[in-house]
């Protein structure tokens, strides 16, 4: 932001920051103010201090600062305190003699997310669930899968994260996958998870993985998530060829919650640069307490390849389960920019801004209780067989076309 807009140049201006709840609506809902000065806000970054935010003179929460810096200023005090004054008479300049100077063209202004959303950028979320036997048997309890009377890490990655993700999801309907399961005798490194290709809000995605224990699926391996790649990538491609088609814009982002790191890292790694063309976000979030080393390489692959679209991000959930505004902010860290390089790389600019007509505004109903019978069968094999009472795998579909 220009100094000269946000504060007149005055560094200690008083400056009131508001803070909205973004809805991809339009209709933003206030969550509060607080006063600073652009050097408070530097200096609060420089600290790691927050910031009170209050709604009517009540506190209502904090904000931290996690980047305030002021560039391009000189500063002229210190220039003119180490100058030095001569008694030495200096020789009159020559008289000024004007000259036509270039008239003044401001830099354009680099668009934002806020911009492109705004305008009406069409954003859809995918998520994609490790299915791999190295979760567990899910009829122990501690084990990543089980369910009981209290939610698993799954279920509690799946309520927070796709909760998160869901704000900017356009229709808030999700295609949900599974992946590293056996049926038939055969591996699946993708799968649908439930009976229908998309599924409604966040407890639509809650049901969609409970189905799959009731399909009679075998935990299995390796944990490979190539596929679940390659068909985000598609299915990104695929929406932004509509969108152009109706003077839209479209993005998509994929979550995939796994327990571990993936099996061949340097296949996952060539699957994320082949897919860094597409308008597509990969959101990687562990559970459990696992080595995650892989898969920390895999977020910075892009920065180490120069030239290449950022697209990947891992999140390790448990280090920031038990705080939703930390979880909130290291998920959407990387997707703002991702969205905003990959448009710009492809010399798009935002879109006018749209006003949502009241129809268009989706509102989810509230959330029912879960009540599930599920029929595990036994045996202590390597690969852990779960026996359901549904029809067995629902066949994977990518717009007419059987995976």
């Amino acid at each position: 932001v220009e100094i000269s807009t946000l504060c007149a140049g005055d560094l200690n201006k008083p400056v009131l920051v508001s803070v909205f709840d973004f809805e991809s609506s339009g209709k933003h809902v206030p969550m509060g103010q607080f006063e600073t000065t652009v050097n408070g806000l530097v200096e609060a970054a420089s600290n790691n201090q927050t910031m009170q935010l209050k709604q009517k003179r009540n506190p209502v929460g904090t904000v931290t600062i996690m980047s305030a810096s002021v560039s391009g200023v000189e500063d002229v005090t210190g220039k003119m305190a180490a100058a030095s004054v001569s008694d030495t008479p200096v020789p009159a300049a020559p008289a000024f003699v004007p000259s036509a100077a270039p008239a003044f063209v401001p830099a354009p202004r680099t668009p934002t997310f806020v911009d492109y959303v705004s305008g009406g950028c069409e954003v859809q979320v995918g998520v994609a669930i490790d299915f791999t036997g190295s979760n567990g048997d899910p009829r122990k309890p501690g084990t990543l899968h089980h369910i009981s009377s209290d939610m698993n890490d799954y279920e509690k990655a799946i309520s927070s994260i796709v909760g998160i993700l869901a704000k900017y999801d356009t229709d808030k309907n999700f295609p949900v996958w599974g992946f590293g399961a056996k049926y038939g005798g055969v591996v699946r490194h993708i799968f649908q998870a439930g009976p229908t290709p998309e599924v409604k809000g966040v407890q639509g995605v809650l049901d969609a993985y409970h189905q799959v224990f009731k399909s009679g699926l075998i935990m299995s391996g390796p944990t490979d998530i190539t596929q679940v790649i390659n068909a985000a990538a598609a299915r990104s491609r695929h929406a932004e060829q509509a969108a152009q088609e109706s003077g839209k814009q479209s993005y998509n982002i994929l979550l995939v919650i796994t327990d571990g790191s993936v099996s061949d890292v340097n296949a996952t790694a060539a699957c994320l640069s082949q897919a860094s063309d597409a308008p597509l976000s990969v959101v990687i979030v562990g559970v459990g307490n696992a080595d995650f080393g892989a898969m920390e390489f895999l977020d910075d692959f892009s920065a180490q390849n120069s030239g290449q679209r950022d697209i990947a991000q891992f999140v390790q959930f448990n280090r920031y389960s038990a705080n939703s505004q930390q979880l909130s902010s290291v998920t959407l860290r990387e997707i703002p920019d991702q969205l905003v390089g990959y448009f710009q790389k492809k010399g798009v600019a935002p879109l006018p801004p749209v006003a949502a007509r009241d129809e268009e505004i989706v509102v989810e109903a509230d959330e029912e209780e879960i009540d599930l019978s599920l029929d595990f069968g036994s045996g202590e094999d390597e690969e852990i067989v779960v026996a359901g009472s549904g029809d067995g795998v629902y066949a994977f579909q990518q717009r007419g076309a059987a995976w």
